[in-house]
């Protein structure tokens, strides 16, 4: 076998563990410790390819959202499909995803929702083609929307974007241990559904 598939292997194997590790405590609860553990791999060897535990949770971070966007580029379908369709379908992608991987489920809530405090600029660059991706979304919805007239794409995009942020910090100041990946997609989708139509009952 070539040194390289060797390496190769062998930070797999890291990384299976860690997953795993993150998946199962969370950042602030996992350790190198255990991740080497799992796996039967010496620290000396975890620390060859990873200089610290914030390293490695990045790369989960950064595998989590890398393989969720492609996921929904390559199977979300919202050809022949009105906003509302559009959306339910969106969602439902996402939620296939995760139960497809569910490794990913607590690594995405906490990057997302409750990510360390000195983590957050390393992570909003980590899923900076996952945050694109979701804008390009919004654009195509709002292409089949009847939106006002005094009102740019990019203004209803940025509304969007931070009532997604209070969505989030509402999860921060109760002080939720863990995240119902499943309450926080359909808390998204019902913000999404109301800013969109308001709360006007529909003819």
């Amino acid at each position: 076998m070539k040194r390289e598939e060797k390496n190769q292997m062998t930070r797999q194997r890291i990384m299976e563990s860690a997953l795993k590790e993150f998946s199962d405590h969370g950042y602030a609860g996992s350790s190198v410790n255990t991740i080497c553990k799992e796996e039967g791999i010496s620290k000396g060897i975890v620390y060859h390819y990873f200089r610290t535990k914030d390293e490695i949770y990045l790369a989960c971070v950064e595998e989590c959202f890398g393989k969720l966007t492609i996921y929904l580029k390559d199977h979300l379908d919202l050809e022949n499909k009105n906003l509302e369709e559009q959306l339910k379908s969106y969602f439902a992608a996402r939620l296939r995803f995760f139960h497809l991987h569910p490794l990913y489920q607590r690594i995405f809530c906490d990057a997302v929702i409750m990510p360390a405090d000195h983590l957050k600029d390393d992570i909003c660059h980590l899923k900076h083609d996952f945050d694109e991706f979701n804008k390009e979304i919004l654009k195509r919805l709002l292409l089949v929307a009847d939106i006002r007239t005094d009102l740019t794409k990019e203004e209803i995009i940025e509304v969007i974007r931070l009532y997604q942020d209070y969505i989030n910090a509402k999860y921060q100041m109760i002080g939720t241990k863990e995240i119902d990946l499943k309450a926080h997609e359909e808390s998204c989708y019902k913000a999404l559904t109301i800013l969109l139509y308001g709360i006007m009952r529909r003819k």
